[in-house]
């Protein structure tokens, strides 16, 4: 707009992130073909844009110069004139290579990228208007597993125990046959409980298994520690294999007792 001697204009400064987001923006404002570019008229419009930067003094990279002199050589090229064969009696056509297939290339994939690099940003966009919160603590709804009693010890330790027991401590029928009262489990889970109380809550398994027991004593006996484990009253500890197992009284009883 004119008022009087003086002129107003606007002059309007797009941001490119390089020369290749420039070239790419002045092919698309031309509405020119990417596989035809014309040269001329693009490195004339990239020059205007160097030459505006510079009048405004705005910071030009030194990429933005190095396409500068790229295109003009191109320009340059393209503008030498194109000088047939010699021999005119060859039967093939003399094919020389475009000048611009570099810079094509160059810029189909710099598009191919700048494409994507707008899904991602658009999927950032849409991803951070979604809040979530910090995770919470859910170990109360975990199902409480309860402490093993047997813990560190299996079924065959107490089992092999069992056997050396039965081959140690086994003896011949005797030629004449004695009566002996039976011993329930339920008795002998006591006299190993008053057993363990004079010893302070701690006994060894060769405590109870000793040589005057019978089979049949010593199959009660090792069911009674089966049970009494079963009960959480006792629990087993073998440190090394072959050791003799010692039994503890369970620390979370508060006193000794059978359920």
């Amino acid at each position: 707009m004119r008022q009087g001697n003086v002129v107003d204009y606007q002059i309007k400064l797009d941001s490119f992130e390089g020369p290749m987001d420039l070239l790419l923006h002045l092919i698309e404002k031309e509405e020119m073909d990417i596989y035809d570019i014309k040269i001329s008229k693009i490195t004339d419009q990239y020059l205007e844009y160097i030459h505006t930067m510079q009048t405004f003094k705005l910071d030009i990279t030194s990429e933005f110069i190095v396409m500068a002199a790229r295109l003009l050589a191109l320009k340059s090229k393209l503008l030498l004139p194109i000088h047939e064969p010699i021999d005119t009696m060859l039967d093939y056509e003399f094919d020389e290579a475009d000048p611009r297939e570099e810079l094509i290339q160059r810029l189909i994939e710099y598009k191919k990228y700048k494409e994507i690099s707008g899904v991602l940003k658009e999927m950032e966009i849409e991803r951070s208007k979604i809040y979530t919160r910090p995770p919470g603590n859910l170990s109360q709804y975990l199902i409480q597993e309860e402490e093993n009693p047997v813990e560190g010890i299996s079924i065959y330790h107490l089992i092999d125990a069992f056997e050396r027991a039965l081959i140690k401590y086994s003896y011949k029928d005797p030629l004449t046959k004695v009566e002996r009262e039976e011993i329930s489990v339920k008795d002998r889970m006591n006299q190993i409980i008053n057993l363990m109380i004079v010893n302070n809550g701690i006994i060894h398994f060769s405590d109870i298994i000793v040589p005057k027991l019978s089979r049949s004593e010593i199959v009660v006996t090792f069911l009674s520690i089966l049970e009494l484990m079963k009960q959480k009253v006792i629990f087993c500890v073998q440190t090394k294999t072959f050791d003799d197992i010692v039994i503890h009284h369970t620390p979370k009883e508060d006193q000794y007792g059978l359920q």
